[in-house]
């Protein structure tokens, strides 16, 4: 009797794993395997958004821009940037927050903006529906680092991975659908050659 129900309790645990795993297996959304060190705006001593707008995921459009401000390299030098630039966001163009939802260092470390599924301030017409990404510095002249080039592209394959992204979505520059030059014409160039490229948004 007793044998029975300690098989019985075995059983029953078995399955429950078992479902767990399939469960588990159904949600890729949690995953972090092979994404970029993203530092949370918390990390970089952003201060809490003014008002919160949530998206409909998977998002179609990724828009690259940069900050047309110095380069940096590590959290401290980059949050002193990053910093300043909510404030001027917040204070003098009265968005709720830093505009873009990840900004990139020249080390490769991404800084969490807005962040996946909140709505930022960086492309009119395109806040809603895309996702903005802006390296730190300016890039009319040259190109990033490749530390930075390569984190950006590794948080775009996070992305689609996470359920962020839609499987499709659509890659552009901030020049082609808004006036403005970001995110600059040597960085707009590379863009061109990524996958999900979209020449005529």
């Amino acid at each position: 009797m007793f044998s029975a129900r300690i098989g019985s309790l075995f059983l029953v645990v078995a399955m429950v794993a078992a479902i767990l795993v399939i469960v588990g297996a159904g949600k890729p959304r949690h995953r972090a395997d092979n994404c970029p060190t993203i530092k949370l705006k918390r990390q970089w001593g952003g201060k809490p958004s003014l008002g919160l707008h949530y998206q409909i995921r998977p998002i179609r459009y990724v828009v690259i821009h940069h900050t047309v401000t110095g380069e940096c390299s590590g959290l401290i030098e980059c949050a002193d940037i990053l910093q300043n630039m909510q404030n001027y966001h917040q204070k003098e163009l009265n968005y709720n927050d830093i505009s873009y939802n990840f900004l990139i260092g020249g080390d490769g470390i991404v800084y969490e903006g807005t962040g996946w599924g909140l709505r930022g301030a960086h492309t009119y017409g395109y806040n809603g529906n895309g996702t903005g990404i802006a390296f730190i510095g300016n890039f009319v002249d040259k190109l990033p680092t490749d530390a930075a080039l390569q984190a950006a592209k590794s948080l775009l394959a996070c992305g689609v991975r996470q359920g962020e992204l839609s499987e499709d979505y659509a890659l552009i520059a901030g020049s082609q659908v808004i006036s403005t030059q970001s995110p600059g014409l040597t960085l707009y160039n590379e863009i061109q050659e990524w996958p999900h490229w979209l020449s005529n948004p």
